[in-house]
């Protein structure tokens, strides 16, 4: 029997593994990867397969792991989050274990999106919006001034969707991927088309390519589009899946995560970096050589869009698998060009490589869209992604992202401030 009178502290005293786990306030399988990263020591039961572990070790872990990043006692934030989605090396990055860029190349975004969701390959995968959602989207986007940007159309597409289904709030696994399937589409399907004559019809790329250009598409180009949806359906913590998983911490519906995402998407340093790339490369073509128009950029003091990525040393895959495919679209060599004279005149000033916005500016230059199409394609892909970690912390302890603050304000108690006369 155990002994109930000593506390956890008490020396030589051991915990099983689920006790463990409910001091540490985390599922029983982590604390054996504490003992893979040598935060914490086990001992296997004499002539049983089951460890357990020393209390005061256990303890002084639970106190670390409740402290944020700056020292101050008392959080319950987890500094590094648990994911099985993907994984970013030194210069690749995997869905599952599988090459992200193999998997984007090969397969449609709505499969990229199933093997996400799921970690099954469903070969012809279709995402169907549904009428009552599309409707009341498109009349809730329709109302909005003309000159409303597109993540703020798709964030009022995502709440007008959510009004329409009644069982938003069941969290289960069966009814989130659900949503998912219709919520996407609908996301599209809201967004005003480029022509009168466009039909919703065929992969969501295709679809999604009749609300960017007004130009025909040929196969060659929506394979383009097809892909970079796909590479982009996910890419680890990024700030708006960071902003997903603290939503679905609290147990918010997948529509409200999706929202939490689209409102942190709209950064520059995020999914506004596409358009910002966009005019730069606009810029080059119409002057002719980027050297100019690089100088001008560092003479105002400003990052130059589309080159460098902070995960990854050299070039970003996903803009070195994007660069491959556009070489084979003709209308695309001036805007290639184009991107190619940016990069090698940035690396005279510093060693920075193209990232995807870069690469997606080419398309989107190339294809006569908009300097916004970009961002919607990054939003639009993302979303798959935003799922996905939503169905990830739904299996987690509700409210484990909420860190305790770190006050470095004036000493309390402090008198009550006099009113001061207007």
């Amino acid at each position: 029997m155990r002994d109930q009178e000593h506390g956890t502290g008490h020396p030589g005293r051991r915990l099983s593994t689920k006790e463990a786990a409910e001091l540490l306030g985390v599922k029983p399988e982590t604390v054996y990867a504490y003992v893979s990263r040598g935060q914490l020591s086990s001992r296997r039961v004499p002539g049983g397969r089951a460890s357990t572990f020393d209390a005061q070790e256990v303890e002084a872990l639970a106190r670390r792991n409740r402290r944020d990043s700056a020292g101050s006692p008392g959080s319950g934030a987890e500094l590094s989050v648990r994911t099985r989605l993907t994984f970013i090396d030194t210069d690749r990055y995997y869905f599952r274990g599988v090459d992200a860029v193999e998997l984007a190349s090969r397969h449609s975004y709505e499969e990229v999106a199933e093997w996400l969701w799921t970690g099954r390959l469903e070969p012809g995968a279709t995402l169907t919006a549904s009428e009552p959602s599309v409707a009341a989207a498109r009349r809730a986007v329709d109302a909005l001034p003309e000159h409303t940007g597109p993540t703020d159309r798709l964030r009022v597409a995502a709440i007008a969707a959510a009004t329409t289904d009644p069982l938003r709030f069941d969290l289960s696994e069966d009814a989130v991927l659900a949503t998912a399937r219709t919520l996407i589409p609908t996301l599209v399907a809201a967004l005003p088309p480029r022509r009168h004559d466009h039909r919703d019809q065929g992969p969501l790329a295709r679809r999604l390519w009749g609300r960017l250009s007004g130009r025909d598409a040929d196969e060659a180009s929506l394979h383009v589009l097809d892909t970079a949806l796909g590479l982009l359906a996910d890419h680890d913590l990024a700030a708006s899946t960071l902003a997903v998983r603290v939503a679905a911490s609290a147990r918010a519906h997948a529509y409200a995560a999706v929202s939490a995402g689209l409102g942190v998407i709209e950064g520059p340093l995020h999914g506004a970096a596409g358009g910002l790339a966009h005019r730069l490369l606009l810029e080059v073509l119409d002057q002719g050589d980027a050297g100019p128009v690089i100088a001008e950029e560092l003479r105002a003091g400003r990052r130059i869009p589309g080159l460098g990525h902070r995960l990854y040393p050299g070039e970003d895959p996903r803009a070195r698998a994007l660069f491959a495919l556009l070489e084979d679209l003709p209308a695309a060599g001036p805007a290639l060009a184009a991107a190619r004279d940016i990069v090698a005149t940035a690396a005279r000033h510093a060693p920075l490589h193209a990232n995807v916005d870069l690469a997606l500016a080419v398309l989107t230059v190339s294809s006569g869209m908009p300097s916004t199409a970009g961002e919607t394609v990054f939003a639009v892909a993302r979303t798959a992604g935003w799922i996905a970690h939503a169905l990830e912390e739904y299996g987690e302890r509700p409210l484990r992202m909420r860190p305790s603050g770190h006050y470095v304000g004036p000493k309390p108690p402090r008198p009550l401030p006099e009113a001061t006369e207007a």
